[in-house]
């Protein structure tokens, strides 16, 4: 019984530590994140009232350049389905603490 628990008890601890640092890591993210929202809105005004024009084929083909590596960084993470729930919960302790 201890050699089952041990391993579970060290996979939940652990996704549940980084899980509390991602979750505060998110909270100062999303101060960042407002600024280029902001930016965000004022290109797509600049678009809208055609200032300036954007390149959609090249856009695309540059998301699809980005997207690929991201998701090979995330693939791993998604096979560690037992760590996410322990992961989820530190992520709101750590985004709730001020």
């Amino acid at each position: 019984m201890s050699d089952m628990l041990s391993p579970l008890i060290m996979q939940l601890g652990l996704g549940g530590l980084g899980g509390f640092f991602f979750g505060y890591l998110l909270k100062k993210v999303l101060k960042f994140a407002i600024i280029i929202g902001v930016l965000s809105f004022i290109l797509v005004y600049f678009v809208y009232e055609s200032s300036i024009q954007i390149n959609y084929s090249q856009l695309i083909t540059k998301i699809g350049d980005y997207a690929t590596p991201v998701w090979t960084m995330v693939s791993p993470i998604v096979s560690q389905i037992p760590a996410l729930g322990s992961l989820a919960v530190g992520v709101v302790l750590g985004f709730t603490k001020s």
